[in-house]
């Protein structure tokens, strides 16, 4: 009995330590962070995370600061930015921009959701609206960007983290416009080309848009201030060594806006720019993100132990004594199956998101740009895994009287990690994530697009795990490394990826093109990121499922439960329904 609820317990006691260890880092000196909603200008609701410093009052106003992410982010994903303003005595909106997190679809209306995001911020009693200051990263750029075309006298400097002015979706740079503008652009930046006009954006010191902005007609010299605060015409350039996502969670980047703020708008508390905590909370919501993943294991474990799932138990544990199944564990045989089943996927990657991306735009059916493309991408690789499923080796036995048993296992399973994500909102006021890996609760809207993508996602895992076993899973086989090699099997593939397109924009400075479409690649490989953690969570969680039962089925819809979760509730929402 206690072995059975091991995991479980361990899952949960991570979930706590790390949800307080975040809730205190961001609560760090008495700030106060809320999760509000307010209605904008066209009736639209918008979502935020307010964070209110404990010296602001009506009495005794604080400046403050619209915080907005960039393109399928959330709120929270400005969490270290907001957390050190917030730290130094700014008020801090961190807005979900429309179609993204809980604001109102569809994204891009609206001007990204900028205008009202600003209305409110100086609508708070306790805010200076003379001391307002604006920060955005890549699309978040753009959204302050529309806040500042909206309202021109209602905010006094900003901060673009690896954004721009310009085309396609902001009015031009000038000297005097937007005013004060700290602009931070990374040397290893993806989008060097669309925000600025450069090949790499190591040059973008001389890109002629960026002169038109800075008003000179020389190269713009990193960290020189142009211009004159007390005008609103000064400009600043910061070239940290690090790429776009990067920005997020780099010291130096938030250090960068920390200094401007301090220069350009009054009022706070003075700390030194490298005073910084917030990072905590990204190690606090890593460990409940871990917790997360071990629960799920300890909370199956808890139900196969059920009589009602006792038809999916195996008789004895998978790694005790069996009789030998028929896998060929020849060695070449089996790495030609990992290599396949690692490599695959990623080479059909960027070809199947350039398809999806022509022909199945957003709709009312399929509202998410990007998750369609994930889809997409899933039933290639899921058509491709049945072409090659007569290699795999075979199977000794079926079971059966095991579909209604898993699909209810699969859904209690992941049922209890759902409570766990709302539990741990409802106390720390925390999703589950590390840097751009995060897990989210879902919105009314989200749940209804849960069940959209959860037929084509099930598909795929039904058929890629049950695929993956018979190729790798065998009983007597170590758990450790039936875990490793379940998923590197999966994660590989994207390692590689991901490795190579890093290593080349790090020796040449661009990332390499597949494709004809040059501004495809940068936000693709961005995605891509994401696909190593969680496919080797997958792996895990279906390594562990199979050591249980001895079948797929019950793993491949767990996973593919928390992964439609996990896509819709973090992807932008392009359609209106």
């Amino acid at each position: 009995m206690r072995a059975r609820w091991s995991w479980a317990i361990a899952g949960v006691l991570l979930i706590v330590i790390g949800g307080l260890i975040a809730h205190l880092t961001q609560t760090s000196g008495g700030i106060r962070i809320q999760d509000v909603r307010f209605k904008g200008a066209k009736g639209n609701t918008m979502s935020a995370l307010l964070y209110v410093p404990p010296g602001a009052t009506a009495e005794k106003p604080a400046p403050g600061i619209l915080a907005v992410h960039g393109y399928i982010n959330s709120r929270e994903t400005q969490d270290g930015f907001a957390i050190e303003f917030a730290r130094r005595g700014y008020v801090v909106v961190a807005l979900d921009q429309t179609g993204h997190g809980y604001s109102d679809p569809p994204a891009f209306a609206n001007g990204f959701g900028g205008p009202d995001g600003l209305a409110y911020l100086r609508s708070l009693p306790f805010v200076d609206k003379a001391n307002i200051g604006l920060e955005g990263h890549s699309m978040g750029g753009w959204t302050i960007l529309a806040a500042a075309v909206a309202m021109p006298g209602d905010y006094k400097a900003m901060v673009l983290e690896s954004s721009s002015t310009g085309a396609p979706f902001a009015a031009d740079g000038t000297p005097s416009w937007p005013r004060n503008t700290a602009l931070v652009f990374a040397q290893y930046e993806e989008f060097s080309t669309l925000m600025w006009g450069v090949d790499r954006a190591k040059d973008v010191t001389q890109s002629p848009k960026l002169w038109a902005m800075f008003g000179t007609t020389g190269a713009v010299e990193p960290g020189k201030v142009y211009g004159d605060i007390a005008q609103g015409t000064a400009r600043v350039l910061y070239t940290p060594a690090i790429t776009h996502p990067a920005e997020h969670i780099s010291h130096e980047a938030i250090g960068y806006s920390l200094d401007w703020f301090a220069k350009t708008l009054q009022g706070g508390t003075p700390l030194p720019a490298d005073n910084q905590i917030w990072f905590r909370k990204e190690i606090g919501t890593l460990i409940a993100l871990i917790g997360f993943v071990v629960l799920l294991m300890g909370a199956f474990d808890v139900f196969i132990g059920m009589p009602a799932f006792s038809r999916l138990a195996l008789p004895q544990p998978v790694d005790g004594p069996q009789p030998t199944a028929t896998v060929d564990t020849t060695a070449g045989r089996w790495w030609t199956a990992f290599w396949l089943s690692a490599l695959i996927p990623a080479l059909t990657y960027y070809p199947a998101f350039a398809l999806a991306g022509t022909f199945v735009k957003p709709s009312g059916y399929y509202p998410q740009g990007i998750t369609n493309q994930v889809v997409v991408w899933a039933l290639i690789n899921a058509l491709i895994t049945l072409a090659l499923m007569p290699f795999a080796p075979k199977r000794a036995s079926r079971r059966s009287g095991i579909i209604v048993p898993s699909i209810l296992i699969a859904i209690a399973t992941a049922a209890i990690g759902y409570l766990a994500l709302w539990l741990a909102d409802l106390a720390f006021t925390i999703d589950f994530r590390f840097w751009i890996v995060a897990l989210k609760l879902m919105s009314a809207k989200q749940w209804l697009m849960f069940l959209i993508y959860l037929p084509p996602f099930t598909v795929f895992f039904v058929i890629a795990l049950h695929v993956l076993h018979r190729n790798f899973s065998r009983p007597g086989a170590g758990c450790l490394r039936l875990i490793l090699t379940n998923a590197l099997a999966l994660s590989a593939g994207f390692i590689v990826l991901v490795g190579l397109q890093y290593g080349t924009l790090w020796l040449t400075g661009k990332l390499f093109n597949p494709l004809p479409d040059p501004g495809f690649v940068p936000l693709s490989t961005i995605v891509a990121i994401q696909f190593v953690p969680l496919l080797a969570a997958v792996g895990v969680l279906a390594t562990h499922t199979w050591r249980r039962t001895g079948s797929s089925l019950p793993g491949a819809l767990i996973c593919a439960l928390v992964v439609t979760w996990y896509v819709v509730a973090g992807t932008a929402t392009q359609a209106v329904f």
